[in-house]
């Protein structure tokens, strides 16, 4: 039974002193004794690549380039449709059998060209007969006036001689304006479209026969959202480009903008004109517009690339004395890849334009190699001394953290 004890005893106390030469390990190794401190280096290398650093601690390898500036105007882009300066469909004024078609489908015509010819035999009658009465009517007015200065008849006899005639002379004027409806003529020229008629057909008043166009020059109209109400005048220009003539732009001039507003969309049409002397501009193709609502000036721009977006906000890093400068800017138009630069930055300045991912505000950056702005914004720096931080990233050396990864793995 005492040995049983001794046992005990003897099993419980080798357990203890394990325990407490396990525990003793493990604080020498928390306090930073030889083996632990390597560990704990190693540690802080791999927290030196976090944001901001390098992997070794050292300055963040970007690209960058200079601020510059472009001319660039302000333009509003749109899309709209072309129309006919002047368009109208041709309708007879009064009924008739077609005589005679006086054009070629598609060609041009000149103002008061006749173009189609109704028969005309019973208003040339007409205007026969208007005629005779006319020539009757006068003579009984000349021979009232004449017994009127006699005393031979009364004066109520020479004004009803004078009412006869006054109504032969619109009668024979009515005829004339029927007869002459049965030509019917170009109101203006342009080119002539498709007629739907044919020799021979009977008409009757207000059916359609042919369209014609006026298309030199040739208007586009427009929306305009509202809010660019103000930027829009007569007299700007514009360009347009059709995806039916990919390649090439003509050149336009607003000439009038409605001053009611479309209530649904909230929008205003422009309409402007677009000289056509080649006619190959044609009513109803698509047109994508860019309105020039600002005249050509220098504006700041930056690569698309450089921009930061954080939420409705834009930012840019700037380099100075070598540091990352994080700004707000105001962004204006975009194009080619370049977006102008409203506020924020000046002229000149050197903004990053890659490795912004693991920048933040008032890091140390190093330049790509081969970057000429880069360059110059660290010579900068350089003057007052913090070039050379510049240099060891370059070498990878004189970095703490790098000496302490490098030590590491020998533990």
């Amino acid at each position: 039974m005492s040995a049983l004890k001794t046992t005990v005893l003897v099993v419980v106390g080798a357990a203890l002193a394990g325990g407490g030469y396990w525990y003793g390990t493990q604080r020498l190794q928390d306090t930073g004794a030889p083996g632990g401190a390597a560990g704990g280096a190693a540690k802080q290398a791999q927290a030196g690549g976090g944001a901001g650093k390098a992997p070794g601690g050292g300055p963040v390898p970007v690209e960058s380039s200079k601020v510059g500036t472009a001319q660039m105007p302000q333009v509003i882009t749109a899309v709209g449709s072309l129309r006919s300066d002047e368009s109208v469909t041709l309708r007879p004024e009064v009924a008739g059998r077609i005589v005679a078609i006086k054009f070629e489908e598609g060609q041009r015509v000149t103002k008061g060209q006749t173009l189609i010819q109704l028969d005309a035999s019973v208003n040339q009658a007409e205007v026969q007969q208007a005629r005779t009465n006319l020539d009757l009517a006068k003579s009984k007015y000349d021979r009232a006036v004449d017994l009127s200065s006699k005393n031979f008849i009364s004066g109520q006899a020479r004004d009803e001689a004078k009412s006869a005639f006054e109504l032969a002379q619109a009668s024979l004027a009515l005829v004339e304006a029927r007869f002459a409806k049965t030509e019917i003529k170009a109101p203006f020229s342009g080119i002539i479209g498709l007629r739907v008629i044919s020799i021979g057909d009977y008409v009757k008043e207000g059916n359609d026969i042919v369209n014609l166009e006026a298309i030199d020059p040739i208007k586009v109209d427009f929306r305009v959202p509202e809010n660019f109400l103000r930027d829009v005048k007569v007299g700007q220009t514009m360009q347009i480009a059709l995806d039916a003539m990919p390649g090439k732009t003509y050149d336009g001039k607003v000439i009038a903008v409605n001053p009611l507003l479309d209530a649904a969309g909230r929008s205003m049409v422009v309409r402007a004109q677009v000289r056509n002397q080649d006619v190959s501009l044609r009513p109803g193709m698509f047109a994508r517009i860019s309105l020039v609502t600002q005249a050509k000036r220098d504006a700041l721009i930056v690569a698309e690339e450089a921009l930061v977006p954080q939420g409705t906000d834009n930012y840019l890093f700037r380099i100075v004395d070598g540091k990352a400068n994080r700004v707000k800017v105001e962004t204006g138009q975009r194009r080619d890849g370049k977006v102008e630069i409203v506020s924020g930055i000046n002229k000149d300045d050197v903004v990053v334009t890659a490795g912004q991912a693991r920048l933040r505000d008032g890091a140390t950056v190093a330049m790509a190699a081969g970057d000429k702005a880069g360059t110059q914004g660290a010579d900068k720096g350089g003057e007052k001394g913090d070039s050379k931080p510049v240099d060891k990233s370059k070498s990878g050396a004189g970095a703490p953290g790098a000496a302490a990864a490098k030590t590491a793995p020998k533990s």
